[in-house]
């Protein structure tokens, strides 16, 4: 199992340490620095400007928006990120929520497993160079009775295979992402609850395209703190659990809600949300049960976290993307050092 650091979003003011934290991944040889993307700071800038100071770990998009770029503009993004970064990059895809896809991109939210699918199906045929053109349900290339003509891509990725994920969470997506993508980007993944949420799914995907999972890239992103009060550890990620599992989406539509129900905290997961919506950040935070934080992040001191990774692997996971607790930046330096020694205490290195 290899490692990963998650960077999140870009523009809180830590931008400087955010670099110094993937210089030291880099530099310590964890494998895939991820970059993400809501309605801030865009993930390609991100990794650009992180790839141009690094040397062999490579940047990915966790995720690049689907209704943020036609499919066309993604491959030259891909083909462009791998140019510069020497063959160190990596596509994440993702659908967003009907939040961000209607209020900020004026984008539809219907159909999100079709329109991602042909969303690949385009992004695949642009990169294989082959002169664009495509006949669907939500894009047509070139436009007819237009000027429009077939194109091909005039920028040569260093590699033939660019590496394609999706962020899946629910049953339906993590299907079809077994079937479509080279990997799959989690959250809030618990190897104690890994086949019923997530490998079921993610199985009969590569079953329908003829594969099963050897090759296949999971990879959850883990809140990680290091610490012998694991209580005092888990209390620190109550807010941002509170967050998507209450409030990232809305009372019908939360696919995080959804998951939680699927681990078996249904009662719980409608009173995070309840009291959420309702604006009680703070009670919904005091709801969230000890158990499901401590199934989804790495907490406690190294040994315990070691196990913790072993337990990782054991479930499938191939990269796992960590994503350290701290304010500073050493606290941050320190969470990256402990993810490698943990890692080799675990015997995964």
């Amino acid at each position: 199992m290899r490692l990963g650091i998650n960077l999140g979003y870009w523009g809180a003011g830590m931008d400087a340490d955010n670099l110094a934290v993937a210089r030291e991944a880099d530099r310590l040889g964890y494998a895939v620095c991820w970059a993400a993307e809501a309605y801030g700071s865009d993930a390609a800038t991100v990794l650009a400007w992180v790839a141009a100071q690094t040397e062999r770990i490579d940047v990915g998009s966790a995720i690049f928006q689907i209704p943020a770029r036609t499919p066309s503009m993604t491959a030259m993004t891909a083909a462009t990120l791998d140019s510069l970064s020497g063959g160190r990059f990596r596509l994440g895809l993702g659908v967003s929520g009907p939040q961000v896809s209607e209020g900020w991109y004026g984008v539809k939210f219907d159909k999100p497993l079709a329109r991602t699918r042909e969303y690949v199906e385009i992004i695949r045929k642009a990169m294989s160079r082959e002169r664009l053109s495509h006949e669907g349900e939500h894009w047509t290339l070139p436009l007819p009775g237009g000027p429009g003509k077939p194109i091909k891509l005039t920028v040569h990725p260093v590699r033939e295979h660019i590496p394609l994920y999706i962020a899946a969470i629910g049953p339906k997506n993590l299907e079809q992402t077994g079937e479509i993508a080279d990997g799959a980007l989690l959250v809030f993944f618990s190897p104690e609850h890994a086949e019923e949420t997530t490998l079921g799914a993610l199985r009969t995907g590569r079953a329908k395209a003829g594969k099963d999972l050897d090759g296949f890239d999971l990879v959850p992103t883990v809140p990680m703190a290091v610490g012998d009060d694991v209580g005092a550890l888990a209390d620190l990620f109550r807010p941002y659990t509170a967050l998507y599992v209450g409030g990232m989406g809305s009372a019908r539509q939360n696919f995080y809600n959804k998951l939680a129900q699927r681990m078996g905290y249904g009662k719980e997961a409608a009173e995070i949300q309840e009291k959420y919506l309702a604006g009680d950040k703070d009670g919904a935070a005091a709801a969230v049960p000890r158990e499901l934080i401590d199934s989804t992040a790495l907490l406690g001191p190294v040994e315990r976290i070691a196990e913790r990774m072993q337990a990782y692997a054991e479930a499938g996971a191939t990269t796992l993307s960590l994503a350290p607790a701290g304010f500073t930046l050493d606290e941050r330096i320190a969470g990256l050092r402990a993810g490698v020694d943990a890692l080799e205490r675990a015997g995964l290195a």
